[in-house]
């Protein structure tokens, strides 16, 4: 029998939408053994030499202009892509998208990033015959991920499941499966095996992450967090940002017992468990793999837009604090040292609500999607 093939699509503006197109592939395979996978950063795929670069230009603006990216994502915020933008993406960077769909002849597509959902939507009403769902991986729903020609649509939470609605989209076309993260994230290993793993030790931990690109910025708080180092443990993880990475190790302050400055891995759910507090950028992924371990998050240096809804979402919940000022910091010092037993006791509680995120929720609603919708792109019509 030939297996199902299903094409995940994203974009490597930030490492979230990718991250959530693996976790879906992983929890694919694991539920179903009739089913193949594929995971492209079309873009890269596609131009690997102009990809980068815009890639680039978009983080220095996230960088040094946040206010501008707040300034788009709220005038645009009820916009989807419009038709002249589409063409202009396919004209400019995804002229080959078709023969990618002709090629790997998926039987359903998945797209976690708003740019090639609107490119496979058009290639969808020029006739590519081919269900397509796409998986919003923020706690907003902004314009640019709606088109008629979605399928179904995976979203965080009810909240969105409403927004969508209130845009038209039909609600059978939307289903609440939380964002989806690595199966691993929902694992629950050993802490002793981990610490031994990373040399750490069994004390309070606090996790300082910067985000996918390793956009860890506020010096101030990184700081003032070593004055805790005898009584807790500091993890700083960069990311891809050796720079300041070996800035960090060269600096006294930070060549200190208990604290550990690592770079990029892909164990992020080891450091999150054996942590008992992560301090981060609010992007939609990094949230949501907290949230599968129930880690209490304080939130830095939020993107306008987006990571400000995410905030919103999770404050509003109980589930993590807005850095607004050191004060926020100090006060979860003190609870690590003096009320850590509570921190703990919270911690499992959490872990038994959020069941129903559990990750195969969204890798089920895709299988559904393959029994339901399933059909082999109509290769002539590409």
């Amino acid at each position: 029998m030939e297996k199902k093939r299903v094409l995940l699509l994203s974009e490597g503006f930030g490492a979230g939408h990718t991250q959530a197109a693996y976790a879906l592939s992983s929890s694919l395979r694991k539920l179903s053994t009739d089913v193949q996978t594929k995971v492209l950063e079309l873009g890269s795929f596609l131009n690997p030499r102009v990809a980068p670069l815009i890639i680039t230009a978009y983080k220095k603006t996230v960088t040094n202009q946040p206010k501008l990216v707040g300034y788009v994502y709220k005038h645009q915020y009820k916009k989807s892509l419009n038709r002249l933008t589409t063409l202009a993406l396919h004209k400019l960077f995804y002229t080959h998208t078709r023969s990618i769909v002709r090629q790997l002849r998926p039987n359903v597509i998945v797209c976690t990033h708003p740019i090639p959902s609107a490119v496979i939507s058009r290639l969808k009403r020029l006739g590519v015959q081919v269900p397509l769902c796409t998986v919003i991986t923020d706690y907003d729903a902004h314009g640019t991920w709606i088109s008629p020609e979605v399928d179904l649509y995976l979203v965080s939470t009810d909240e969105v499941k409403s927004k969508l609605m209130l845009r038209g989209v039909s609600v059978d076309k939307i289903r609440v499966t939380g964002i989806p993260v690595h199966p691993n994230f929902w694992e629950h290993p050993g802490r002793d095996e981990i610490q031994s793993r990373f040399n750490l030790k069994n004390m309070p931990t606090v996790l300082v992450m910067g985000g996918g690109w390793g956009m860890l910025s506020d010096e101030v708080v990184n700081q003032m967090l070593t004055r805790w180092h005898k009584d807790i443990q500091l993890i700083f993880c960069l990311g891809r940002n050796d720079k300041v990475r070996i800035s960090m190790e060269q600096n006294p302050i930070y060549q200190k017992e208990n604290i550990h400055i690592i770079g990029y891995t892909n164990e992020v759910d080891k450091l999150m468990e054996v942590s008992d507090l992560l301090i981060t950028k609010p992007g939609g992924m990094t949230c949501s793999e907290g949230l599968a371990k129930g880690i209490p998050m304080l939130f830095h240096n939020p993107i306008p837009g987006q990571e400000e809804e995410n905030v919103h979402y999770f404050t509003s919940r109980g589930l993590g604090e807005a850095i607004t000022s050191l004060d926020v910091v100090v006060n979860w010092m003190n609870r690590l040292l003096h009320k850590y037993p509570d921190i703990v006791r919270k911690r499992k509680r959490h872990l038994a609500q959020i069941a129903k995120y559990h990750p195969t929720q969204s890798a089920q609603s895709i299988i559904d999607l393959l029994e339901i919708r399933s059909y082999p792109s109509d290769q002539s019509s590409v």
